[in-house]
């Protein structure tokens, strides 16, 4: 079996996230500025779109370019651009501040980890 490269697995990441989502070749076509044919020839590896078309289809998923074209080894947290952003804004807060931040969160990730082991819906 031939082990595929992360540029041959764009395509199926394309294809899919769209299909994640619903949406039709032709809806993300028009999403983007162009056709369902072409988003077509993208998701079977016929063709790779232009940065311009990539940096698109990255903002219509709302995720990052690294992700559409190698997300080998990428945790999901930093495929998504909505959670890039919003650590980015913790980062930039001073330190008390940020340390406070991520005490909560950590609260809060312990408490989502007890429940899910106890089996505990809230």
């Amino acid at each position: 079996m031939k082990e595929r490269s992360g540029e041959e697995e764009f395509g199926k990441r394309i294809l899919d996230l769209r299909r994640n989502r619903g949406w039709s070749q032709p809806k993300l076509g028009k999403m983007i500025g162009t056709s369902g044919a072409i988003i077509g020839r993208y998701e079977r590896d016929e063709m790779k779109p232009s940065i311009e078309v990539a940096r698109k289809l990255a903002d219509a998923f709302g995720v990052t370019l690294d992700f559409l074209f190698n997300s080998k080894g990428i945790p999901d947290a930093l495929q998504d651009r909505e959670m890039i952003e919003r650590w980015e804004a913790v980062a930039a807060l001073p330190d008390e501040e940020r340390n406070r931040i991520l005490f909560v969160v950590d609260g809060l990730i312990r408490d989502a980890k007890a429940r899910r082991a106890y089996g505990i819906a809230i």
